[in-house]
């Protein structure tokens, strides 16, 4: 199984822009992604997916692969579906999120993994470390399993409904939170990128509900690794301290 890191980069984020080009101590976030993801040996190539010509330029500064992509795309997966249509060579795309700073290839490798078993098309990471603070945020996704640790449902709200809990909710339910890192069968990808939006992910400004309503199963690969992202400024400093 050949396998292709893929991680989007765009300059125009709503909530923090410019972000793939701040300074973290000495690196650009987007340097410190891509060498995140250089660590795994189940990685064959990597490859920055942006519009952007100064991201561009600073993944060949640092010596990186890079693409140019659609200024259209509405999302990442949009992004990397685009490189793997002209990379039918790989089998399995990654998706790393360029605001994934403290990466961990351990994680990508577990992603990997889920998909020696010929039913996983689609995966993607939880984590049940999740406090009161991380239920209340919305830019911490939350998910509801199945039996088989296939994803039900994604919402940036407390789900299941914290409020029906006597005490402690996080005592009451295992609440797993998303960890946006996503890997796909090449072929599963191509045809994710085809649906049409759906009034769900529109609702919950949340993409991987479209492929739930049309029927794709999304597992889920739990890891105890925790490596916070930056989704606004205030972020940074809480990444600072690991790097």
């Amino acid at each position: 199984m050949k396998v292709l890191g893929v991680i989007p980069a765009r300059f125009d984020s709503s909530r923090f822009p410019g972000k793939p080009l701040i300074d973290l101590k000495g690196k650009t976030m987007i340097q410190r992604v891509y060498e995140g993801v250089l660590k795994s040996s189940k990685i064959d190539e990597v490859i920055v997916a942006t519009d952007d010509q100064r991201i561009y330029d600073e993944v060949i500064r640092f010596g990186g692969k890079v693409e140019m992509t659609a200024s259209t795309h509405k999302s990442g997966t949009d992004r990397c579906g685009e490189i793997a249509k002209r990379h039918p060579e790989f089998d399995l795309i990654i998706n790393i999120q360029g605001d994934e700073p403290l990466v961990n290839y351990l994680q990508l490798e577990a992603l990997i993994t889920a998909f020696e078993n010929q039913e996983t098309n689609i995966a993607t990471l939880s984590n049940k470390s999740i406090d009161l603070e991380d239920l209340a945020n919305p830019n911490r996704i939350k998910i509801v399993a199945d039996v088989n640790d296939f994803a039900l449902y994604f919402s940036r709200s407390s789900i299941p409904n914290s409020d029906n809990f006597k005490g402690n909710p996080i005592l009451s339910y295992p609440f797993l939170r998303h960890i946006g890192l996503y890997a796909y069968r090449r072929e599963t990808l191509l045809q994710l990128i085809e649906l049409e939006p759906t009034i769900l992910e529109q609702i919950e400004s949340l993409e991987q509900l479209r492929w739930l309503f049309y029927g794709y199963k999304i597992k889920l690969v739990e890891t105890t690794i925790e490596t916070p992202n930056i989704d606004v400024p205030e972020d940074v400093q809480k990444v600072l301290p690991f790097l």
